[in-house]
């Protein structure tokens, strides 16, 4: 449960390799017992926060603090309450599943708990008995999975988690991130996969050129941008297209005679003349949406793809088109 304390607490975070800035002022928090969803394309800065978070990489400048605590000055302390999966796993190749999951757990010191432990190697269709080596890449994946929830942690940091995962595990990956929410653990989700962070978090950061541009949840952002209207009028649809806060009009024929089928976005500031001018056409049918997460997001990265710090132009597409697909 949410005590009002902070999981993570990062401010004003600035690191630079030689001439390069990767974070330049970044703040995120993330609340106890929230799980937080931590957006933005390859080389905006997310791993980099991530690597600082776990005290692999020393800022230049800026506060973190992560469970009440300084991530390198009392690194031993923070690695015992928190589980990491990183998206790249690189396991040894000798020891075979469960060894490494016993491994994995033993290096944070949680007390492995044989039936919790085995259920999840059930549930993600693991064989444990074979070498590292012999693991596909979904399947290395899946090692660090049940060792993060195979014991409990009150802080679970997920850096494209489902990275090799086939849609069945992806969705397993969900049922068991909820569970360990509602047994009160924090998670930070770093994911290019939009449905996913839309799914399952409870606040989003999004980040662009190693800066924070919009924070809050959902709710929060939605109420920022547009909602999406589709309706079936008896009325002239002019009358939408002159109406302050309406924008990407489309008019189709409707199910019956004399009717149109309308589709346009609405600014929720211009909400209530919409509202008025729909009453004077005759609403047949109506639906209201609100933006995706992934209209939120392009939001911030389509009208100017290369601030991101590595030029990956491409990376917004590709992921939108992964938000999308499920």
């Amino acid at each position: 449960m949410n005590d009002g304390s902070n999981a993570i607490e990062i401010a004003g975070l600035v690191k630079s390799f030689g001439r390069r800035r990767a974070l330049d002022g970044l703040s995120l928090t993330v609340p106890q017992g929230a799980v937080a969803g931590f957006l933005g394309p390859n080389g905006a800065g997310k791993s980099t926060t991530i690597r600082i978070l776990l005290g692999l990489v020393h800022r230049d400048a800026g506060s973190v603090r992560i469970l009440g605590a300084d991530p390198v000055h009392d690194a031993v302390s923070v690695h015992r309450r928190l589980a990491y999966v990183p998206g790249d796993v690189a396991l040894w190749p000798r020891l075979t599943g469960g060894e490494t999951i016993d491994l994995l757990l033993g290096m944070r010191g949680a007390r492995i708990d044989k039936r919790a432990r085995n259920a999840l190697i059930d549930r993600f269709d693991l064989d444990p008995t074979k070498r590292i080596s012999t693991y596909s890449k979904g399947n290395r994946q899946k090692v660090v999975l049940v060792a993060a929830f195979a014991a409990p942690a009150d802080l679970v940091i997920l850096d494209e988690p489902t990275s090799g995962l086939d849609p069945v595990m992806e969705n397993l990956f969900a049922e068991c991130v909820r569970e360990i929410a509602d047994e009160g653990a924090s998670v930070l989700l770093s994911s290019h996969i939009l449905s996913e962070v839309e799914k399952l978090c409870d606040t989003v950061t999004i980040i662009r050129a190693g800066k924070t541009v919009e924070s809050g949840t959902l709710t929060e952002l939605r109420h920022v941008t547009t909602v999406h209207v589709k309706a079936e009028i008896t009325g002239d649809a002019d009358t939408l297209a002159r109406t302050p806060g309406v924008g990407d009009l489309e008019v189709t024929p409707g199910t019956g005679p004399g009717r149109q089928r309308v589709i346009f976005s609405a600014a929720r500031a211009d909400l209530s003349g919409t509202v008025t001018a729909l009453g004077t056409l005759g609403v047949v049918d109506l639906t209201v949406a609100p933006p995706s997460l992934e209209e939120l997001f392009l939001r911030y990265y389509d009208s100017d793809r290369g601030d991101n710090d590595n030029g990956d132009n491409s990376v917004v597409a590709r992921s939108a088109s992964r938000g999308v697909r499920r």
